[in-house]
C-alpha cells in the first residue's frame, strides 16, 4: 500500500497529464462573468487552469455556486470565456462540438418517446440508417441493464432507470469527451452506487475524458484518476489531487480501503475551508 500524500498541484493544474500528449480539454486562465439582472457583472469563475488528458476522468468539486457548472459550459461551447481560453482537441471552443457528451443532473430523455427511440436519437441526428441505428440502441441498451424495456416510456421507470437510459443515449454517440454535471445526486444511496460503477465500465470501454462535477467528496475519489477542488465563488483552482487508487474500481469497496481514507482527508482540509467561506457568505445575504 503507498502511503505517501497525494500529490497536488495547486497552480495550473497540467503537470500529471502533460506527458500522455495532446491535452483533450484545456483551460487557460478562463474567467466567466454574467450581468446580474441590475445590470453589475457577476464573476462566477476567475483565471480557471485545468487540463485534462485523452481518457483521462477529472472530477471537480466545491462548494455551492463556486462554478462547476460554468466551467463544463465553457468546455461544452454553451458559453464563451469573458478572458482567456478554452480549447478542445487542441483547437479553441467555438459552439457546440459533436464530439461532446453532456450529461446532467435532470433527466434529459424525451418523455415522448419509448426507451428505444431515446437511445437511438442520437445515431439516427447523425443519419445513420434507422434499421443500423436501432440495433446499436438494443446494444446499449443491454449494456445498462435495461433489456425488456425497450418499449417502455420514461414515466414507467425509476429513478435510476431512467438515468440508465440517458447514458445509453450519451455513450451511443461513443464521445471523445463527456462532461457530467452531478448526473447521480437525486438517486438513493444504493441505486447511486450502481450507477457509479455502470459508468466506470462505460468510460473503460470508450476510454472518453471525464470533466464530472459533484459536490460529493466521496464520490469523487471513487471515480476519478485527479480531483479537482475549486475555492468559494468566483470560482478558481485551489488544488488538484492525483487519486493513486488501483483500477478497475468497485465504488461500493474502494471507500473502505486506508488509502481511500487518506486522500479523503487531505482533500477535505482543502474543500472544508471554502463550504466554510460559502455558508458565511449566504448567511450575510439572507
Amino acid at each position: 500500500m503507498n502511503n505517501s500524500l497525494p500529490m497536488k498541484d495547486v497552480s495550473t493544474g497540467t503537470q500529471h497529464a502533460s506527458d500522455r500528449g495532446t491535452y483533450a480539454i484545456e483551460l487557460r486562465n478562463a474567467t466567466k462573468r454574467f450581468l446580474t439582472p441590475t445590470g453589475q457583472a457577476y464573476t462566477a469563475i476567475r483565471d480557471i487552469n485545468l487540463s485534462v488528458a485523452p481518457g483521462e476522468f477529472v472530477a471537480v468539486v466545491g462548494p455551492t455556486g463556486c462554478g462547476k457548472s460554468t466551467t463544463l459550459s465553457l468546455i461544452s461551447g454553451l458559453e464563451r470565456p469573458s478572458e482567456g481560453s478554452v480549447q478542445v482537441m487542441g483547437k479553441p471552443v467555438q459552439g457546440i462540438d459533436p464530439r461532446i457528451g453532456y450529461v446532467f443532473q435532470s433527466d434529459a430523455v424525451f418523455p415522448w418517446k419509448n426507451v428505444l427511440s431515446n437511445v437511438a436519437t442520437g445515431p439516427l441526428f447523425r443519419g445513420q440508417p434507422k434499421a443500423q441505428a436501432r440495433a446499436r440502441a438494443r446494444d446499449w441498451i443491454a449494456r445498462v441493464g435495461l433489456s425488456g424495456f425497450e418499449n417502455h416510456y420514461p414515466h414507467q421507470l425509476s429513478g435510476g432507470m431512467r438515468k440508465r437510459v440517458a447514458l445509453a443515449q450519451t455513450f451511443i454517440n461513443e464521445p471523445q469527451i463527456l462532461l457530467m454535471d452531478e448526473p447521480f445526486s437525486a438517486l438513493d444511496v444504493q441505486t447511486r452506487t450502481m450507477m457509479e460503477d455502470e459508468l466506470l465500465q462505460m468510460w473503460s470501454s470508450l476510454s472518453a475524458s471525464v470533466v464530472f462535477v459533484t459536490h460529493d467528496l466521496e464520490e469523487a475519489i471513487s471515480l476519478a484518476d485527479r480531483v479537482c477542488v475549486l475555492t468559494s465563488g468566483p470560482g478558481t483552482v485551489k488544488g488538484i489531487y492525483t487519486i493513486d487508487l488501483p483500477r478497475p474500481r468497485n465504488v461500493a469497496e474502494i471507500r473502505f480501503e486506508p488509502r481511500f481514507v487518506q486522500l479523503y482527508h487531505e482533500i477535505w482540509e482543502d474543500l472544508r475551508n471554502e463550504v466554510l467561506i460559502s455558508y458565511e457568505r449566504n448567511k450575510q445575504r439572507v
